[in-house]
């Protein structure tokens, strides 16, 4: 039966207007409309989503509660290793305790909006964010791993503050002082390391979508100077550009 008068127009703002459900749950459940059942049924799934995510969340702060004694964590990881052209480009991300960044993941796991979105609410939240990168050249100077490591310590060296601990994907920099922790499949595994994906990604994504308009016929902004078939075919047809890496190409050209 229908025991209150309110449209279940009403009733669907009144859910969405709070995060506390559960009385409102108990408040409207012995309504008999279906539509005010089926606005229940799926709130109460949205509240399970929510809290499965808040969860997965603390879980990727393991490792920063683990190294909290030492004092200010910082998550490193890069962006670029593998494409043909455009640089390889390095994110440093200082959270403050406790952070929580819904839906927050290694970066290959979201897509570009939902990165952009992120990117802007780390940039919001964070405590210090750092950003350094190698360009094509210098790829080629000193080859891709010394050009990573690189960038990595430009981004490390311009946080303000200074990290006491760095959490890395998967690598140990060299040249650093600072205590470092390498975590294999780290951008998954912690909420820092998962920050600085993000904004090496969007970095370097804006970068290349940038360079498409300096030398158009590449296609840069969508493959991003990955060596996808596109690419390949206009990497043959126009030979590289300034921003190709030249001990990549060897065998497209």
């Amino acid at each position: 039966m229908n025991m209150n008068n309110k449209r279940i127009r009403e009733i669907e703002e009144e859910l969405k207007s709070t995060d506390e459900r559960t009385l409102l749950y108990d408040k409207y459940a012995q309504d008999s409309r279906i539509g005010v059942q089926r606005l229940i049924e799926k709130y109460r799934t949205l509240d399970e989503k929510l809290l499965r995510e808040r969860l997965r969340i603390k879980q990727m702060l393991s490792y920063e509660h683990e190294y909290a004694s030492y004092g200010m964590i910082c998550g490193v990881d890069e962006a670029g290793r593998g494409p043909l052209a455009g640089p390889v480009v390095a994110g440093a991300v200082i959270l403050p305790p406790e952070p929580m960044i819904l839906y927050l993941n290694d970066s290959k796991q979201l897509s570009p909006a939902k990165r952009e979105v992120l990117y802007d609410e780390i940039l919001q939240k964070a405590v210090a964010v750092g950003v350094g990168m190698a360009e094509p050249k210098r790829i080629d100077e000193i080859n891709i791993l010394q050009a990573t490591y690189e960038a990595m310590r430009q981004a490390v060296e311009r946080l303000h503050p200074a990290p006491d601990v760095l959490l890395n994907d998967a690598v140990t920099i060299p040249g650093l002082s600072i205590k470092q922790v390498p975590i294999i499949k780290g951008d998954a595994k912690s909420l820092s390391i998962a920050a600085a994906s993000v904004i090496a990604k969007v970095t370097r994504d804006r970068l290349m979508e940038d360079y498409e308009k300096e030398f158009p016929g590449y296609g840069f902004a969508s493959h991003k100077g990955y060596g996808s078939q596109k690419h390949i075919e206009a990497l043959k047809k126009l030979g590289p550009c300034p921003i190709h890496r030249r001990s990549f190409i060897g065998n497209f050209i």
